[in-house]
């Protein structure tokens, strides 16, 4: 990273989440890949910081004979995001975060997601709401996978959470950025980083939407399922720092039918009979 990329990130553009600054607006899962090798080195590949991790499907130290996820992403180099991935209830994904909290020593950082059917994995708003207001009053830093509903987003930051976490798509899909005007009037009135989570399926993807003004984007399938896990993070990553780029410099407005030519015509030879 070179000294310009530093302090536009840190200096005049910091990302910060519950008072923590980061060098990256890139996420990232830790499922679904073959092993823990090839997670490692995506996570490596990606420039991630903050690494989110399903404690209903990945040791974290809840079984010490198996290997654990710790010894590959070591916590004193990541910040870890247990996740309540799987959880159809309040009820389910609150104790879940507070199992999560009891295995990494009192950690509050985390995601929530409530579901609301098998199928699309779409989430269940109303369990939402109820688990975080439960869990803020706990002292859980609370980020939260939402639709893009600007009404629900509002809520849940009134609630106190810390970012919101609005689907692109479904979770999975790879389908990428369906509805950019409800993302837009999101970011627009939130005062808490506003971070695209779920359907981002290639690099375009992410960087549209660091382009509309998302503060981040986490993702695990569209790194995973790639044909090269590896290179595809290492794509994503230059997209994100791409796409905040474009979002602060400000592209052109677009015109409908009118030329405007690149270079100036002042001072052009007239052309000879």
């Amino acid at each position: 990273m070179n000294a310009s990329h530093s302090s536009a990130q840190l200096g005049d553009d910091p990302f910060v989440i519950a008072g923590k600054t980061y060098r990256s607006r890139l996420l990232i899962g830790t499922g679904k890949y073959k092993d823990f090798d090839e997670t490692r080195r995506a996570v490596e590949a990606s420039g991630a910081e903050i690494v989110t991790v399903a404690i209903r499907r990945t040791n974290i130290g809840q079984h010490a004979d198996q290997p654990s996820l710790l010894e590959v992403l070591p916590p004193s180099k990541y910040t870890y995001l247990p996740n309540t991935a799987g959880c159809y209830t309040a009820e389910d994904a609150v104790r879940t975060l507070r199992l999560a909290r009891e295995l990494l020593d009192g950690h509050a950082l985390v995601k929530l997601e409530v579901l609301g059917d098998p199928h699309t994995l779409y989430p269940n708003v109303l369990e939402t709401l109820k688990a975080a207001e439960t869990l803020v009053k706990e002292g859980f830093q609370v980020m939260v996978y939402t639709n893009d509903d600007p009404i629900i987003a509002r809520q849940l930051e009134e609630i106190g959470c810390v970012a919101i976490m609005p689907l692109a798509s479904l979770i999975g899909s790879g389908m990428g950025i369906l509805n950019p005007w409800n993302l837009k009037l999101i970011i627009e009135q939130a005062k808490v980083p506003v971070i695209v989570d779920a359907g981002v399926g290639t690099a375009s993807d992410a960087a549209i939407a660091l382009e509309l003004g998302c503060a981040g984007v986490l993702m695990n399938t569209a790194i995973a399922e790639a044909k090269d896990p590896v290179l595809m993070a290492s794509a994503m990553r230059k997209a994100v720092e791409a796409g905040r780029e474009a979002f602060r410099a400000g592209r052109m407005p677009k015109k409908f039918y009118t030329a405007s030519p690149s270079s100036p015509t002042a001072g052009m030879i007239a052309p000879t009979r």
